[in-house]
């Protein structure tokens, strides 16, 4: 189960209201005795969406038996059955003798205590390997309102099924507009900081996709196709049309059919995954 991320909203202006501290309009000198730079900082701060990792132990990558199992060393030498919970190739990652942090999970139902987290880029950064993340941060994004190509926009509910799949958000206007939006996780990049989906073939990806722009078609209806990069070493995304010339021509559609094709980014350590919320990646079909 993935661990609480932090989402903050920023409180109401203290030059209106009964005593909040920082200004949703614009920092004001001497509130409370925050200076103008004090209360810039602190409404960026307060508009991060992250997930905080907890502990975490290094180990080296030996070896990827199947798409869900590794083999890693851990620092006193032992070899240890790991999850990876992320089916993609991963192949520019997962190189032999790569840094991956692991958390150890405690429960006697797994078939294996350990978990991993994040994979070394070999530039002293990170990248995310769970699949499950770019929902969660996406999720808490939309919820707060920080995502400015949703403006106007009211989340719903996640896991909404329509036609033939389950959606990761919905989402509502108030001119009775509703919206579904498929968030996909982007680890593949390019040594000049070009992102490409998928890092597979996914033929389910594809299908989505394509669903979108059905979707997108309706009256009533919008469709978005929201990426989340678990990495900061990214400007773009592209679809990966060397791996899954399928789901390159499924997006290219869906961009024909109106589907909203946006991108951020995250700023990855060892304690700690950070959306960028207010820089959009380019997107380019």
């Amino acid at each position: 189960m993935l661990t609480a991320f932090i989402v903050r909203s920023i409180p109401e202006c203290p030059l209106f209201c009964a005593g909040s501290r920082f200004c949703t309009i614009g920092p004001h000198p001497d509130v409370f005795g925050y200076t103008i730079e004090e209360n810039t900082y602190m409404q960026e701060v307060l508009q991060m969406v992250s997930h905080e990792f907890g502990p975490l132990i290094k180990s080296k990558f030996v070896e990827r038996p199947n798409r869900f199992i590794l083999k890693c060393r851990l620092e006193d030498g032992e070899e240890v059955t790991v999850h990876l919970p992320d089916p993609g190739r991963l192949k520019e990652l997962l190189i032999p003798g790569c840094d991956v942090m692991l958390r150890y999970v405690d429960d006697p139902k797994r078939k294996t205590n350990w978990s991993a987290v994040l994979v070394s880029r070999g530039d002293g950064g990170w990248v995310g390997v769970n699949a499950q993340l770019p929902n969660a941060l996406a999720k808490g994004a939309v919820q707060k309102d920080l995502i400015k190509e949703f403006a106007g926009w009211t989340y719903v509910r996640a896991e909404y099924k329509k036609g033939r799949s389950r959606w990761d958000l919905l989402m509502e206007h108030p001119d009775g507009r509703k919206m579904v939006v498929e968030v996909k996780g982007v680890s593949l990049v390019d040594a000049k900081g070009a992102g490409a989906f998928p890092d597979a073939v996914t033929a389910r990806g594809a299908r989505h996709v394509s669903e979108l722009g059905d979707i997108a078609r309706e009256e009533g209806w919008e469709a978005a196709l929201f990426f989340v990069a678990q990495r900061d070493d990214i400007h773009s995304i592209s679809p990966a049309r060397h791996i899954d010339p399928a789901f390159a021509d499924a997006m290219e559609e869906a961009n024909r059919a109106g589907v909203n094709i946006i991108g951020r980014k995250c700023t990855v350590t060892a304690d700690k995954m950070t959306m960028d919320t207010n820089e959009p990646l380019k997107i380019i079909i």
